[in-house]
């Protein structure tokens, strides 16, 4: 569980995101997802509270409320969802999820850009819906911001921000739902260590290495990842 969470953490720090991405289908194989969901929520927004002071500064509320206010209304349903679909069901639409946003990075694909704020309703809804369920809030979101053409601060800001609340809201639910039982609070802690090394180390580098190219890797790996859960 160590070097899932090391890893997730890592990677988040050097491209902006990704714990729950990276960190949903390993955790899902070891814990179960039952436990995996609301523990990958908990370790998320620890790790954006750290990040959010490096970009406060680029976050635009503005931009950032309908996709919050949208994600209020699919979290809940996202939650609920966990707790009567089949786990081979939920794993199955996670690896197409991924895999696909996987894909569409990769082939750098330049989607319509998006004049009507009316886009960010639907971007919410569905981030809010898979992140309640399967804490992967991220794709609809990226993707929607590749559409506005939001600059690259900005982009990053932003997505720390919807991120940081949509964790909190995923965290209430759950909290709601009875699933932060004892096991999710033990593995957390013992998660901290290998997610503030992470932190660190992607950090550091991160100021080295493209992250554009680090980026194409990862999408690589989740590509890998999504495949192999659909089969």
């Amino acid at each position: 569980m160590a070097a899932i969470v090391f890893f997730s953490s890592f990677t988040q720090s050097v491209v902006g995101f990704g714990t729950a991405m990276v960190g949903m289908p390993l955790m899902v194989g070891v814990l179960g997802i039952q436990t995996s969901s609301p523990l990958i929520a908990l370790l998320g927004l620890t790790l954006e509270i750290a990040m959010l002071a490096y970009y406060r500064q680029s976050v635009s509320l503005t931009v950032i409320w309908r996709l919050i206010a949208a994600a209020v209304i699919g979290i809940p349903l996202g939650v609920l969802a966990i707790q009567r679909i089949d786990e081979e069901i939920v794993l199955t639409v996670l690896g197409v999820v991924i895999t696909g946003y996987a894909v569409y990075g990769l082939l750098r694909l330049r989607l319509p850009r998006l004049e009507s704020n009316l886009w960010a309703y639907g971007a919410g809804f569905l981030s809010g819906l898979l992140g309640g369920a399967y804490n992967t809030a991220g794709p609809p979101v990226v993707i929607y911001g590749h559409c506005k053409r939001w600059p690259p601060e900005e982009f990053r800001g932003n997505l720390q921000g919807f991120f940081l609340v949509i964790d909190v809201l995923v965290i209430a639910n759950h909290t709601a739902a009875g699933n932060m039982t004892p096991a999710v609070w033990r593995n957390y802690l013992i998660a901290l260590l290998p997610l503030a090394l992470g932190f660190i180390a992607g950090a550091r580098l991160a100021k080295r290495i493209d992250p554009a190219l680090y980026s194409r890797i990862v999408l690589l790996m989740l590509v890998v990842l999504g495949v192999r859960l659909v089969m």
